[in-house]
């Protein structure tokens, strides 16, 4: 009994330590970092922050060889323009997720009765305005990405395997998207928000 017991774990221990993990893979590329993003239904500060991780690591990542992209790329033409709108795809996504983390943190309105939690309050608006002047900074970035896919050397030429990243770079050029206009809104909105709770006091 006590011998089969012994073979038994000592096959286990064999199994387990030469049998290579299927699903292990290196996380080296843009392509790769970018998979590692996602959106949950009900998305927490947490979520956001490993969101922006992952965007962070594929900004800066390098692209991997065109025969092994997202989508089939035929031309160095193709090739140049995906990169551009990948790029640009990215600092969008950046500037949705630091907008979902600031408004974690953000207070809309700010009554009398608030007084009492001010400090609490404005630790967190400070939180917010730092996320809200952050998206603008990856909105100068995306603007930069938009325009050199938006270049007329790149006219008639369409990556239709990312129709969502084209679609974005038009809005961005007939400017129906326009990040910098929402987020000025909000930072302009909570800075007065700041100033207003500062002047309260504590001790309603």
């Amino acid at each position: 009994m006590k011998r089969s017991l012994f073979v038994l774990l000592t096959l286990v221990t064999v199994f387990l330590t030469f049998t290579p993990d299927a699903n292990a893979y290196m996380v080296k590329y843009k392509e790769d970092w970018y998979k590692l993003y996602h959106v949950h239904y009900q998305q927490y500060p947490d979520d956001c922050m490993e969101n922006i991780y992952w965007l962070e690591k594929a900004a800066q990542a390098d692209f991997c060889n065109p025969q092994f992209a997202d989508i089939k790329i035929t031309s160095e033409k193709e090739w140049e323009k995906y990169r551009y709108l990948f790029q640009m795809h990215i600092n969008l996504k950046l500037i949705e997720q630091h907008l979902r983390l600031g408004r974690t943190y953000d207070k809309k309105c700010i009554y009398f009765y608030d007084a009492p939690w001010k400090d609490e309050y404005l630790r967190n608006m400070e939180k917010a305005l730092s996320c809200y002047k952050a998206g603008l900074y990856y909105w100068q970035e995306a603007k930069i990405w938009q325009e050199k896919a938006n270049a007329a050397s790149f006219n008639f030429l369409f990556i239709t395997g990312k129709q969502a990243w084209e679609d974005e770079r038009e809005r961005i050029a007939s400017g129906e998207l326009n990040y910098e206009k929402m987020l000025t809104r909000e930072i302009e909105r909570l800075e007065n928000n700041i100033k207003e709770l500062n002047t309260m006091d504590k001790k309603y």
